[in-house]
């Protein structure tokens, strides 16, 4: 498994998702539940800044507020990470995006390839999985379901 690939190819999934869609249709809520494709890029950055805490973290770096926030209550998290982003600009949503994942490629490129491959890493999320594990299942698995969800209200709204 190549834990760059992941990441990138998640990326170009969101980014094919979005691309070309008017910004009128990003504020359209019912594409996840309530929430609008901008609600769910919110979302997906507040991952990212996620991941960015994660991998500070295998470089010994704390502290990590909102990978705390993530294991107290995931349901909770999502809500409160999308609120606070509510009042950024389609454009300003997506550059925070960007700019998160950006620095998630460069510092993933810090953890060796043995260490990603360690069962256990990540202890909160199981004794059994690794990093590669982690990435796969939380951010290409997850960001695929999403870009799927706004394809069906693309194709719903036939733009």
């Amino acid at each position: 498994m190549n834990a760059s690939d992941i990441l990138k190819y998640g990326h170009f999934t969101v980014l094919g998702a979005v691309k070309d869609l008017p910004e009128a249709d990003w504020q359209t809520g019912g594409v996840c539940g309530v929430w609008s494709v901008k609600q769910i890029i919110a979302h997906l950055a507040s991952f990212e800044q996620l991941l960015v805490e994660i991998l500070e973290n295998l470089s010994g770096s704390t502290p990590s507020p909102v990978l705390e926030r993530y294991k107290a209550d995931i349901l909770t998290f999502n809500d409160a990470e999308v609120a606070v982003r509510q009042d950024l600009s389609v454009a300003q949503a997506m550059a925070e995006y960007e700019t998160l994942h950006a620095q998630t490629v460069t510092l993933l490129a810090q953890v060796p390839a043995a260490r990603r491959r360690e069962e256990g890493i990540l202890p909160w999320y199981g004794a059994e999985y690794d990093l590669d594990d982690f990435l796969v299942y939380t951010y290409y698995g997850h960001k695929r379901e999403h870009c799927a969800q706004i394809a069906v209200f693309r194709d719903r709204i036939s733009r």
